[in-house]
């Protein structure tokens, strides 16, 4: 129990960065209202307590039905602390309030018996609340209060309750009556379920429009047939009049998918779409109307809010213009995109020294072992790319690993290649691997410097060191300043239009895309550089984050300068001024029923309008529709925890399963659902198709590719033929009418991989569409190609995309390796019902192929372009096997990846058949 009075408040720490000065009173004197500062909020207003993750700390959010306070600055135990506080002092009161009338119990029990008694509905909390809500006085409002805990009244109150109202204090009675409601339903209802759209709906669609709690998560597999489920639902609850049409808000995310759900709900019911009453649309659409209602005008958008490439545009002209105009920020920028093109990570971090080399050096096929430079030169480590860049950066000339002669202890020579020389001065510069205690992560690395060192002493060469310890702490490039000017060398910095135009495209296209997340996260969070750059310390690379959240805090508030002085709002900023117009009680909402499709990729501020739409009318529901397995639009605002963690952002919950495809067959399913579950973090489902297992749908075809990925062009070009040639061979077999063709989705990462440049080659039984893994989502194929399945950069996964930047903003950042890539991989795999082929880079083989290989076994056929079995390596699974002479000039079965794989043994792969 609470003391007489407690008082709450942000630590000292949180206030310094923005958290807030506020004062909470809790007086159980006075138990109807708590203090906050000078303003009283009334227990029976409040309708939700809820706590939440910011970037720095926790936030404990009090609502009303029109009004909301953050209590920020607090760490986690402290919000948990206090949200138990809170809804322990707001049940104290509703007990005092159950224990002054305890004859209005009577009039509450049977109201809540009848409703048990007629069998009509499934009972949520809030049906009940509903009913008693009905009956005057004060016990029925505190009974039908939305943070009613039995629990936590005093258990001299409890006893008095009546047996009915068992069903909303006790868990359980409610759930075994659902229970039984369901069955009773599915039985009632069977015809009309059949009845319903194109196919008759799964016992698992069936009892997701059937469940009607407060807070409902439906968590669909790929090809599920979620979209049926909404129309079912909809069908459902106006077929047994539970809610009013108007009552009904149907939310996607794009204006193509509102509108098909349109059509097939109106189609469903029996109407034109525009006679629909039901309100079906988008966030952006509602935000714009929610507008429009309370000030009588649309909000006047940015011009390009509707544009694809709009926002990148406007953020371009930004960049542009500070780069012409704020010295500081041209020196940042030009650092971050040629000295920082990706951050540096331990060695430590990497499972392999491979993949640690292979992070480091992926040089997009070219030198894929080396880091390439500016200066034309090819380096080992990005300390020494950071070292050569500002060299070419500053016109000094030296030569990379120039061979040197020096001397050992007997006085013979010994050649030794120094990181860098300066012709200049003939000086030496190493840089060492070592840290700061003087350790390196590298074995006898230590022992090999110190040899280096004595040698160069030998000779009287003049030597200076820089390290990696330096490169950590930040002192490396004023250090290596420091010793060029010491010895004369000039430095003439090249100008701001030579630098920026030396760097690489693709490095530009990341930081580009990074930005814009980022803008979104600092406007909704109203986040602040020092924010920023306390976060910066607990990343891997701090110089570098210190360096962007420099550049993107200049970057956004000269975005929302613009906004405020063309008096415009953007998308964000729509939705934001939607939400406080919802929560202040501007706007009334009419919506008792709320149902979101693609809920995995809900945003923060797009959840916020959500919450405040749900919480303003007393008893409303929600129903979220998604698969967290296809969450891949973090680039966009989408925060997958808020999926994950449906019930601490939306209260107590049912989450259902739509576990049956209708797309994949069982062995594709069963091969990409083991793939995505690796991340223990996703949602576990066990996948059912409706297709039987195709064997050795899975096809890896390993590609030459050289320097360049045109190959893949080629490749693709001949898998294409030879799936023509295949299917016309056994066309009795798939063609059920004349001029059938059967489709092919062509995917790939990056756009720079499309093979068709807008024209799709022409065949006589397939259907071929380009698309990228993104834009590939929703559709579905009998075939699919991936291309350049491959390690790398901007392979697949794509090394850069998780880039740790976005832990500068994102407070709960993903902690499972490339998460959103294999998600993405995912999507891309489960596009096809009967096979899908793999083209990949025979030198560099993506790691997912090997795990397929893991998960499928047999079921993975390597294969030729042209369809010849290749044998696979027992080592490294994904290299093929083949004739090799080995150093006594024998011939063996070697494995292609030689020397990365060392795999040979006598004979000729002709024996392994």
């Amino acid at each position: 129990m609470l003391g007489r009075a407690q008082t709450y408040r942000p630590g000292i720490w949180a206030r310094m960065f923005g958290g807030g000065a506020w004062k909470l009173a809790l007086d159980s004197r006075h138990d109807a209202r708590m203090m906050l500062g000078g303003d009283e909020i009334a227990c029976l207003d409040i309708t939700a307590i809820d706590t939440s993750k910011a970037l720095l700390w926790h936030t404990v959010e009090i609502r009303t039905s029109s009004r909301i306070e953050a209590l920020t600055g607090l760490t986690g135990n402290a919000a948990r602390r206090l949200r138990d506080d809170l809804l322990a002092f707001v049940n104290g009161h509703l007990g005092r309030l159950i224990d002054d009338d305890k004859e209005q119990l009577r009039e509450v029990d049977r109201i809540v018996g009848a409703m048990v008694d007629a069998h009509r509905q499934y009972l949520a909390q809030s049906d009940i609340g509903r009913a008693i809500a009905a009956v005057p006085g004060d016990v029925a409002r505190a009974l039908s209060h939305p943070l009613f805990d039995a629990a936590l009244i005093p258990a001299t109150v409890r006893r008095h309750l009546p047996n009915a109202i068992g069903l909303l204090t006790d868990p359980d009675a409610r759930t075994k009556y659902n229970e039984a409601f369901v069955t009773h339903e599915l039985n009632t209802f069977g015809a009309f379920f059949d009845g319903l759209g194109e196919f008759p709906l799964s016992d698992e669609q069936r009892e997701a429009s059937i469940r009607l709690e407060d807070s409902n998560l439906l968590v669909a597999s790929a090809g599920s047939g979620k979209s049926a489920t909404m129309v079912g639902k909809v069908a459902y609850v106006l077929e047994k009049q539970l809610h009013e049409p108007g009552e009904i808000l149907v939310m996607a995310f794009g204006k193509p998918a509102a509108e098909e759900l349109k059509v097939r709900i109106a189609k469903q019911l029996g109407l034109e779409p525009g006679d629909l009453k039901c309100r079906v649309t988008t966030f952006h659409a509602l935000g714009l109307s929610i507008i429009k209602e309370v000030e009588g005008r649309p909000p006047q958008m940015v011009n390009w809010v509707e544009s694809a490439t709009g926002e990148a545009r406007f953020v371009d002209g930004i960049i542009k213009d500070l780069v012409e105009n704020d010295e500081d920020f041209r020196r940042l920028w030009v650092e971050i995109l040629l000295l920082y093109p990706k951050a540096h990570i331990p060695p430590a971090e990497f499972k392999t020294p491979e993949e640690y080399r292979d992070y480091m050096a992926d040089n997009n096929g070219k030198r894929p072992k080396a880091i390439a430079t500016l200066s034309g030169d090819y380096v080992q480590s990005l300390e020494e790319m950071r070292i050569a860049n500002w060299l070419w950066m500053h016109t000094v000339d030296f030569q990379y690993e120039r061979q040197t002669q020096t001397m050992d202890e007997d006085g013979s020579p010994r050649w030794l290649k120094p990181d860098f020389y300066y012709p200049a001065t003939g000086t030496l510069h190493e840089h060492f691997a070592i840290n700061a205690n003087g350790t390196s992560p590298f074995e006898n690395y230590v022992e090999h410097a110190n040899l280096k060192r004595a040698g160069y002493a030998r000779i009287g060469a003049d030597l200076f060191e820089t390290t990696s310890a330096q490169a950590s702490d930040g002192s490396l490039l004023d250090r290596l300043r420091d010793e060029l000017v010491d010895r004369g060398i000039q430095l003439a910095e090249r100008s701001a239009d030579d630098t920026l135009r030396a760097a690489a495209p693709l490095v530009l296209a990341h930081y580009r895309k990074i930005i814009g997340v980022c803008i979104k996260h600092i406007r909704a969070s109203d986040l602040t550089l020092d924010m920023l750059l306390e976060k910066a310390k607990s990343l891997h690379d701090r110089n570098r984050a210190e360096r962007f959240a420099k550049v993107v805090t200049k970057i956004t508030d000269a975005y929302t300068r613009r906004l405020d002085q063309q008096r415009r709002i953007d998308f964000d900023s729509m939705i934001g001024d939607a939400v406080k117009m919802v929560e202040t009680g501007r706007y009334r909402s009419p919506f008792s029923l709320i149902l979101v499709d693609e809920f995995q990729d809900i945003s923060d501020p797009r959840a916020k309008l959500i919450k405040a739409l749900k919480h303003q009318k007393p008893f409303t529901k929600l129903f979220a529709v998604g698969d967290d397995w296809q969450s891949i639009y973090r680039f966009t605002g989408s925060d997958l925890t808020i999926f994950t963690q449906f019930e601490t952002n939306f209260g107590a919950s049912w989450q259902g399963r739509l576990e049956r495809t209708y797309r994949c067959n069982q062995m594709l399913a069963d091969a990409a659902a083991s793939f995505i579950q690796r991340n223990p973090a996703q949602l576990k489902k066990t996948v059912r198709s409706s297709r039987q297992a195709i064997p050795r749908s899975i096809r890896a075809i390993p590609v030459k590719t050289g320097k360049n990925k045109s190959a893949f062009a080629d490749a693709c070009h001949r898998v294409l033929d030879r799936l023509d040639t295949f299917l016309s061979g056994n066309a009795e077999q798939w063609r059920r009418h004349d001029g059938e063709k059967l489709k092919v989705l062509v995917l790939w990462r990056y756009n720079l991989l499309n093979p068709f440049h807008g024209n799709s080659p022409e065949f006589a039984n397939i259907v071929v569409t380009g698309k990228s893994f993104h834009s590939s989502k929703g559709l579905e194929a009998d075939y699919t190609i991936l291309l350049d399945v491959s390690e790398g950069d901007y392979g697949v996964p794509s090394r850069i995309e998780d880039d740790e930047l976005l832990n500068l903003v994102i407070p709960r950042p993903e902690t499972f390796e490339y998460a959103e890539e294999r998600r993405l991989f995912y999507v891309a795999l489960t596009r096809a019902s009967r096979g899908t082929f793999l083209l990949y880079d025979r030198d560099q083989p993506s790691r997912y192929i090997a795990e397929l290989c893991d998960l499928a076994g047999d079921d993975v056929r390597f294969e030729s372009v042209d369809g010849t079995r290749l044998w696979q390596c027992p080592v490294c699974i994904t290299g093929e096997l083949a004739d090799r002479i080995d150093e006594g000039g024998a011939t063996v079965i070697g494995c292609s990846a030689h020397p990365r794989c060392h795999y040979d043994r006598p004979g000729t792969p002709a024996r392994l058949g």
